[in-house]
């Protein structure tokens, strides 16, 4: 199979990475990244060819693109340009496509006539497929914006991959009209890291500088563009302990942090015995699985992190939107994680509440799906044979 995944990251790094899932999951097959965002330091699986279009990224508001004018304009061009010519040279049999026509709306100008393209056949035989997480954005109208989706999906798509187990979050959960999609629907499961490590907890924390017998402590933010509060947070707690203070305090601030904001945890861990800040790892999995605590913003990502690693967590949402709130309060309900919220961020507020996660139980384990990289690439190998004869019967599985 040849496969063009096209993810558009605007904020933090969330649709990224779980492209990057999926891609390792399709090993074997012939696979094209076509990246529009910010540069990360994320690293891609061996064997997959990559595309970058020129960056472009959404403000902190989500109203508007980081480009105006005559420059906005003369990105735009090179970028459809570049993606129907990669495309036409590559000439997939999927083209999976990160989030629209849920979001993404302001990508339309590249996105529609390579849509175009494909259902013209201009590529050969080729299916377009849209992956979509759990929750979906809460919009001004709602009705108007389920309607445009409707439309996109029946004009243009053949089959929609929600990244969700349904038993948890339905795609109909936040978009009423999932029962009206004209395309099969496939809930392929959460998108989490995989069971298998490539370090072991020893070598993690070997590597980390933990002491034998010493706890350790991880804090992150995801891209990191938001989130540094509960980071700082977090460094201050473990002032107000001696257990706290006491351990190997790891915080990863994102490869998007301010300069200021980076350069003020900085010095808040060198308050500590044992505290680092780094903006990036590539190996936060397994840093997940040795760890004794995460304290976190509540991305999907790095909840899905915590999950499969199966570590104690205390996520902060960031309520710009419902999204983050919604997945964590659910999550909390099945005694999986800890929810934070802003008066929990007080340093001994915060501090009384690590330390009795500490002295919790693990969260249990199983119970979600979180297979959902594997899922996804069945199912898009599946459809590129031609083998989906009951794909129509995928519409039934929409709850």
């Amino acid at each position: 199979m040849r496969i063009a995944l096209y993810c558009q990251h605007v904020l933090g790094m969330g649709h990224l990475f779980r492209t990057l899932e999926i891609l390792a999951a399709l090993d074997g097959h012939k696979r094209l990244l076509i990246l529009g965002g910010p540069d990360t330091p994320a690293a891609l699986p061996a064997g997959v060819r990559l595309l970058r279009l020129p960056p472009l990224a959404m403000d902190a508001d989500f109203r508007a693109l980081t480009l105006a004018g005559p420059a906005l304009e003369t990105a735009k061009a090179t970028r459809r340009g570049r993606l129907l010519e990669a495309l036409a040279a590559f000439s997939p049999d999927v083209f999976f496509v990160e989030l629209y026509p849920f979001g993404r709306k302001a990508f339309e100008f590249e996105l529609i006539p390579a849509l175009t393209a494909v259902r013209e056949g201009r590529f050969g035989p080729c299916r377009a497929v849209c992956g979509v997480r759990d929750i979906l954005v809460e919009k001004t109208d709602q009705s108007a914006y389920e309607a445009r989706v409707l439309e996109r999906l029946a004009r243009y798509f053949d089959a929609v991959c929600v990244h969700a187990d349904p038993g948890l979050f339905p795609l109909s959960a936040t978009f009423a009209r999932a029962g009206d999609i004209a395309v099969p629907v496939v809930h392929t499961g959460y998108v989490a890291p995989p069971a298998i490590r490539s370090r072991s907890v020893a070598a993690v924390r070997r590597a980390l500088g933990v002491a034998a017998g010493q706890e350790l402590l991880v804090a992150s933010a995801g891209g990191g563009k938001v989130g540094w509060e509960v980071l700082a947070a977090t460094l201050a707690a473990c002032q107000e302990q001696p257990r706290l203070s006491a351990a190997a305090v790891r915080v990863f601030s994102g490869p998007f942090c301010d300069e200021g904001a980076f350069a003020g945890l900085a010095a808040a861990a060198g308050r500590l015995p044992d505290a680092r800040v780094a903006r990036f790892t590539d190996g936060f999995a397994d840093i997940l699985a040795a760890a004794d605590l995460s304290v976190s913003l509540a991305g999907y990502n790095t909840v899905m992190g915590i999950l499969a690693a199966g570590c104690r967590g205390l996520v902060a949402p960031f309520d710009q939107n419902r999204e983050q709130r919604l997945r964590a309060t659910r999550l909390a309900e099945l005694g999986l994680l800890g929810v934070l919220g802003p008066p929990d961020l007080a340093p001994a507020v915060l501090a009384g509440r690590m330390v009795a996660a500490l002295g919790g139980p693990p969260p249990p384990a199983g119970g979600i799906d979180l297979d959902g990289a594997r899922g996804t690439a069945r199912f898009l190998e599946t459809l590129a044979a031609g083998t989906g004869a009951g794909l129509a019967s995928e519409k039934k599985r929409i709850p």
